[in-house]
């Protein structure tokens, strides 16, 4: 009779010990993409090369491809060989929110990681890192930032940009004419009129606007710049670990292959769709540096090579 009690107790035991994780136990954003077999992506419609929509009305980009590599292990996560992936659209005003309240699990564009965002999101391993520098004809021949003492520059208004040039030109006190234009679109017009002798914005997005203006081959872009390095990152839900491991493990796994350097070649120094546009953009080697060395962190000193 002991012997029967003790084979039963085993045999009751056995089930919980070898049950596989289910679907039952997921928790968070895993538990609520595999009830629904979707996972939503909040994308951008005019950010290239990050995320945009091409002529086939078809969101593509550097950040989209990172994520699909996210949902392939997301899919073998949760055995979701099926899961459907919905695009949202979102805007600097709306990522945030539609991210908090539910909406979107994943955000592929170009937000910026920093202190003051991580106390209502997060976000995974950096997938860009862009440092504030200043664009010129080269016709000007400036190429520091104390060649521009006593000449006007221009940024965007509200930008942290501006703030940067501010603090520069008074600690160095440079005698800068400082101009605030509304938009980069206003700003690279006073640069390309010569009513500024240097624009100062975000290298990538100074990169961009020079491939897409009427002369690219007569602007540079400064090496020196005005503050540390910043992070891009995809954004995600705050405290949901379960969730936020498989993204880390996912993009942490592609950044240290060799595939990442494809992919970024592919959106940033080869002609992109759909005006065949190369934005000549070399990896900066802040971001090759995260990519060897996977981090979260929204410290810009952690990003310095």
């Amino acid at each position: 009779m002991r012997i029967f009690g003790m084979i039963l107790a085993m045999a009751l035991a056995m089930p919980v010990a070898a049950a596989p994780t289910g679907a039952g136990e997921l928790t968070g954003t895993l538990k609520k993409i595999k009830d629904s077999n979707r996972i939503v992506l909040g994308v951008r419609d005019g950010g290239p090369p990050f995320s945009y929509i091409d002529n086939d009305q078809k969101y593509v980009g550097y950040t989209i491809d990172i994520c699909d590599k996210i949902i392939d292990a997301i899919k073998k996560e949760i055995n979701a060989p099926t899961l459907q992936v919905e695009m949202n659209p979102v805007t600097s005003s709306t990522r945030i929110p539609l991210m908090t309240n539910g909406t979107i699990d994943l955000e592929c564009g170009s937000t910026t990681n920093n202190p003051e965002r991580q106390k209502q999101v997060t976000f995974t391993n950096a997938h860009f890192v862009t440092t504030s520098r200043f664009a010129s004809k080269k016709a000007q021949n400036i190429n520091k930032i104390d060649d521009l003492k006593g000449k006007t520059v221009v940024s965007v208004a509200g930008s942290t940009n501006l703030v940067q040039i501010n603090k520069v030109n008074s600690e160095r006190k440079l005698g800068l004419t400082i101009q605030a234009a509304k938009d980069t679109v206003e700003a690279f017009l006073l640069l390309e009129t010569d009513r500024a002798a240097a624009f100062v914005m975000d290298d990538v997005q100074l990169s961009i606007l020079i491939a897409l203006s009427k002369d690219p081959a007569a602007y540079t872009i400064s090496e020196d710049a005005f503050a540390l390095p910043e992070p891009y990152g995809i954004m995600l839900r705050r405290n949901d670990e379960p969730f936020k491991a498989v993204v880390d493990r996912a993009t942490a796994d592609l950044y240290r292959s060799p595939e990442i350097a494809a992919i970024y070649k592919k959106w940033f120094e080869s002609p992109v769709p759909p005006k065949g546009i190369n934005y000549r953009f070399p990896m900066p080697a802040e971001l090759r540096r995260a990519f060897e060395h996977p981090t979260d962190s929204p410290d810009p000193a952690s990003y310095k090579s």
